[in-house]
């Protein structure tokens, strides 16, 4: 079966997406689902990407809702700072936040949780020392940023990925 689907997972999540894009059951669109499922996830075999491996689901539905939250709080931010012109002055800036979390599919979720939040973006992460650079578009307090990624999000992401 594994020589088939080198990652089981993968290929199933891919279907089901190619499924919901096209918003059908129609036989070609079924037939697309499963020829991505298979091919695409071979693209992965010659990085040697380990497994993927969920220590946690209640973390990550717990995560998942911890995000979607701070996606809509951010997005009404952001609306009220640009919306709100000259009004509201801000600042931005980049904080270095020191990571304990190691495992690179942990890493690459927090990047994208990171950037899908309005006015936050992954800037670098400096794999020697572990620090991630964040750029945040308004800079009030290093520390709070620092606490935010440090207790919301790495704690879940650490439990996530063992």
């Amino acid at each position: 079966m594994s020589r088939l689907f080198p990652y089981p997972g993968l290929s199933l999540a891919l279907a089901a997406f190619w499924v919901l894009l096209h918003n059908s059951l129609a036989p070609m669109t079924l037939l697309g689902a499963v020829l991505i499922g298979i091919v695409a996830p071979w693209s992965l075999v010659p990085l040697e990407a380990p497994k993927l491996r969920i220590g946690s689901a209640v973390a990550l539905f717990k995560l998942a809702g911890i995000v979607i939250y701070d996606i809509v709080r951010s997005n009404f931010a952001v609306a009220a700072i640009i919306l709100g012109g000259a009004r509201h002055a801000h600042t931005s800036g980049f904080v270095a936040i020191p990571l304990e979390l190691t495992n690179r599919y942990g890493l690459a979720l927090l990047a994208v949780i990171i950037t899908s939040t309005p006015g936050t973006l992954w800037a670098q992460h400096d794999a020697a020392t572990n620090r991630l650079l964040l750029h945040v578009f308004d800079f009030v307090d290093e520390a709070d940023w620092i606490d935010l990624v440090k207790r919301r999000y790495e704690p879940l992401l650490r439990e996530i990925f063992q």
